[in-house]
């Protein structure tokens, strides 16, 4: 009897831990998917919204879009995941704030039946099902690159790094220190300098990383600057444009804002690393409600990344991506 008891209590926790893996069904048959951005407040993850609504409203899903004010807030983003866990949605898209400190939430999701996509930034973790995001190493080369020609391959280099924990971001930072070790002729005299998560904390990162670089009649002996990402890129360029410095040094910024393509139009930013945050948040959707209907989906999904300069930002193509139309998704 003793035996039989064991045996049952075995095939009882085999069949949990099948179970914990595989995707569950909504009783009702709607599929609900809580989509769970870095922050809220950026244009970019606006951008994402949209291009999550679209999913939604063309697949016949619902989406629940939830996520923290700042993206530094890695405990209100954790406490998400766990809420949405609770609520038993059919699925869940997440942008993680830190690599490391949203690996475990994950897991969690998933030993609970919950499948989760990460989007934009990556997981110390392979327990997902797909990863669709730009690839933010070749963006940071790109950049990198640009700055290079556009300095001639000679000068003095400055980057604004974004915050420590951030993937996307560290990963922009590496492939853009890549780029510039290939052209001896470049110098880098401040990259340890953090911007952090809001538009101001970057420019106050901005005016301290300037200030030890500033000559006497208030020029820069920087020649050339990059920023990863839009809050950086913002931040530095009010720094700039308060010591009327806008325009005077060479500028490749990282994603897009109505304020930022006013600067790129005027020639105070030379140049902006775009990706395609509507493209990411609707493959995310997508991706997501292909595996919950059983179809095999990839790993990896990349959604592009190119540099926009004042030469092609007019081009269809172009423009599309640098000034989505949002409204049309989010009103």
């Amino acid at each position: 009897m003793r035996k039989a008891c064991v045996w049952g209590l075995c095939a009882a926790m085999a069949a949990c831990l099948l179970g914990c893996g595989r995707a569950r069904k909504p009783e009702s048959g709607e599929i609900t998917i809580a989509v769970i951005p870095k922050g809220t407040t950026h244009e970019f993850w606006k951008s994402i919204h949209a291009g999550a609504v679209k999913a939604e409203r063309e697949l016949g899903v619902r989406i629940i879009w939830k996520g923290p004010m700042k993206e530094d807030d890695r405990e209100a983003q954790v406490a998400e995941v766990e809420n949405f866990i609770s609520r038993g949605v059919s699925g869940i898209v997440l942008a993680p704030t830190d690599a490391v400190s949203l690996a475990a939430p994950v897991e969690s999701a998933v030993r609970n039946g919950i499948p989760v996509v990460i989007i934009d930034s990556g997981l110390k973790s392979e327990d997902y099902v797909s990863f669709v995001a730009t690839d933010n190493y070749e963006g940071g080369r790109l950049a990198g690159e640009h700055l290079a020609t556009l300095l001639g391959g000679q000068g003095n280099v400055a980057m604004l790094r974004y915050q420590e924990g951030s993937a996307s971001t560290m990963n922009r930072e590496r492939g853009f220190m890549d780029a510039i070790a290939t052209h001896p002729g470049l110098k880098v005299i401040s990259a340890n300098q953090y911007g952090g998560a809001t538009r101001e904390t970057a420019y106050r990162a901005s005016e301290n990383l300037m200030a030890p670089h500033k000559t006497a009649g208030g020029d820069l002996t920087i020649q050339g600057l990059f920023c990863p990402n839009e809050s950086t890129t913002f931040g530095m360029l009010r720094a700039l444009q308060e010591a009327k410095l806008a325009g005077k040094v060479k500028f490749v910024g990282f994603d897009s804002s109505d304020k930022l393509v006013e600067a790129l139009e005027r020639g105070e930013l030379d140049a902006l690393t775009l990706q395609n945050p509507l493209k990411m948040g609707y493959l995310g959707v997508k991706t997501m409600v292909a595996h919950l209907k059983g179809e095999p989906v990839q790993k990896r999904v990349d959604t592009g990344v190119q540099i926009v300069t004042r030469e092609n930002m007019n081009d269809p193509r172009v423009h599309e991506i640098l000034v989505p139309d949002l409204d049309a998704w989010l009103k």
